[in-house]
């Protein structure tokens, strides 16, 4: 679970190597300091995740999100890799938070 100023991020796929427990069966659960402004692309690229690497699928507190989505303390978010993209994301809105 976050703490009151974190996040918790799960990456799926390629992107696991980010996280400190690779194995496949180990949850990829990484907690996040979140800070003012942050957004979903922000908080990646301070991790040193590629976003070229990321794919469409990203979960913001379960809602189909965009990168530009703003992400506060206790936000669950959960980011899949350009090679696992969701097959029928017609079905989501995705939401942006503007």
């Amino acid at each position: 679970m976050a703490e009151p100023s974190t996040l918790d991020l799960y990456l799926y796929g390629k992107l696991r190597r980010f996280a400190s427990a690779q194995q496949p069966n180990a949850e990829s659960r990484v907690p996040v300091v979140v800070q003012a402004g942050d957004t979903v692309a922000s908080l990646l690229q301070r991790l040193g995740v590629p976003l070229e690497e990321v794919g469409a699928n990203i979960f913001l507190n379960h809602s189909y999100s965009a990168l530009g989505r703003p992400v506060h303390p206790g936000d669950r978010l959960a980011v899949f890799p350009d090679d696992m993209q969701l097959l029928y994301k017609w079905y989501f809105e995705k939401e942006d938070g503007a």
